[in-house]
């Protein structure tokens, strides 16, 4: 739950950064700053995906989870969530709620909030949250500079789903055997590689739709080893 804890309390910071920011971050400050965090995410999503074993585990996790994202059409779906709850908040409430959804599905909605949060309950590791962290930290000044306090609000739900999905993941460790958690790991590092692209805007790559890659890698990996022993 650290890197869980980390991320809420950079919202709130963010936030209250924000607030004496009320004309707004230049864009090219804003620019370079994401890009750089892209850059960091990127080595992550690196690290990650390099502890396979068996290349074809991520693969076949990928091309099953794929199609099963894109016949379930998952990132549209969050796109379709995201701007009812923002018209129907929009047209019911003032600022404050509007900045408050806005904010929560930025930072709830992701395949970074997964991962993040199983890689932590899984191994114990928050490193990519930390690195969500920076960037919901800038994003909420840019945000609270434009929209007001309610970004700062969102760090509720954020804790309440990420904390959620790091305490789930933590309960299905001792199932898992080191092997499978590490082809899991990997695959998942991929789709945070497809996140640091999508951050960088170098191509936009549908991560949402990859997300079940990540389940698909469990299954997948004990058939595999079973066939072929690491």
């Amino acid at each position: 739950m650290v890197g869980t804890t980390v991320n809420a309390a950079a919202i709130i910071i963010g936030a209250s950064v924000g607030l004496l920011f009320k004309k707004g971050i230049p864009d090219r400050v804003r620019l370079t700053i994401t890009h750089g965090v892209g850059l960091a995410v990127l080595l992550i999503g690196l690290q990650m995906s390099m502890q396979t074993q068996q290349i074809l585990v991520v693969v076949i996790s990928l091309v099953l989870g794929g199609l099963t994202g894109e016949l379930l059409n998952i990132e549209g779906g969050l796109n379709r969530l995201g701007k009812w709850l923002e018209l129907k908040i929009g047209s019911g409430t003032g600022e404050v709620g509007r900045a408050f959804v806005t904010a929560s599905l930025i930072y709830c909605i992701g395949a970074m909030a997964v991962m993040g949060s199983i890689e932590d309950g899984l191994n114990n590791n928050p490193r990519i949250l930390f690195t969500k962290a920076a960037l919901d930290g800038i994003s909420s000044v840019v945000l609270t500079s434009t929209m007001g306090i309610g970004v700062a609000f969102s760090a509720i739900p954020v804790f309440v789903y990420q904390g959620a999905i790091t305490l789930l993941a933590g309960l299905v460790k001792g199932v898992l055997s080191p092997a499978v958690m590490a082809e899991m790991t990997a695959t998942g590092g991929l789709l945070i590689i497809g996140i640091a692209l999508n951050i960088m805007n170098i191509i936009e790559i549908k991560v949402g739709n990859l997300l079940p890659s990540i389940f698909f890698a469990v299954p997948i990996a004990i058939i595999i080893y079973r066939i072929i022993p690491a």
